[in-house]
């Protein structure tokens, strides 16, 4: 028998400002909702998820529809434990990265300690997941430690939503007014 095996779909790991970004700008609730409930359909297909960490930290900081969505239209499994084991070694991996380089000002450190980002980076590389994030790499940054810089340093995939909505196939088509 020849051929190759099927290739593995993807998943992707959502970073805050994914929705945080749809919410406020393109993807509004009441401008899109199909991109809402895309993720709630690839959500069901294992495809796409987040970490606890976003919705219990990151969409606590709202009071808009944003935190709603979270709490009440989407499965609360949909943002994944992050306390594994496997995790916390690519979170302790990350970290010393960020300790490592002696480009980034101290406060720079400090706040990438205190952020979220570290665990979505370390569920994505614990998960085998792409990181779907709207950051951009900013090698020479001394003042912010970026997503994409981290990603890059330990081996982590990582493409924005856009990009991420392109390989899953998802169109979001006009329904025509009756």
């Amino acid at each position: 028998m020849t051929g190759s095996l099927p290739k593995k779909q993807p998943k992707y790991l959502l970073d805050s400002n994914v929705f945080i970004e749809a919410n406020r700008r393109y993807y509004a609730f009441d401008l899109c909702p199909g991109f809402w409930e895309s993720l709630s359909i690839y959500h069901s297909k294992e495809l796409v998820c987040s970490i606890d960490r976003v919705k219990t930290i990151e969409f606590a900081k709202g009071h808009d529809d944003l935190k709603k969505w979270a709490d009440t239209k989407i499965p609360n499994k949909f943002f994944a434990a992050s306390d594994e084991e496997d995790v916390q070694a690519g979170y302790a991996e990350a970290m010393q990265w960020v300790q490592d380089q002696a480009r980034f000002y101290p406060f720079a450190k400090t706040e990438y300690a205190e952020s979220v980002d570290g665990w979505l980076i370390a569920y994505a590389k614990a998960k085998g997941m792409i990181l779907v994030t709207h950051e951009e790499p900013a090698p020479e940054s001394k003042k912010q430690v970026k997503i994409p810089d981290v990603c890059n340093a330990i081996g982590v995939q990582y493409v924005n939503s856009f990009d991420m909505l392109r390989a899953l196939g998802t169109k979001f088509i006009l329904k025509k007014a009756k």
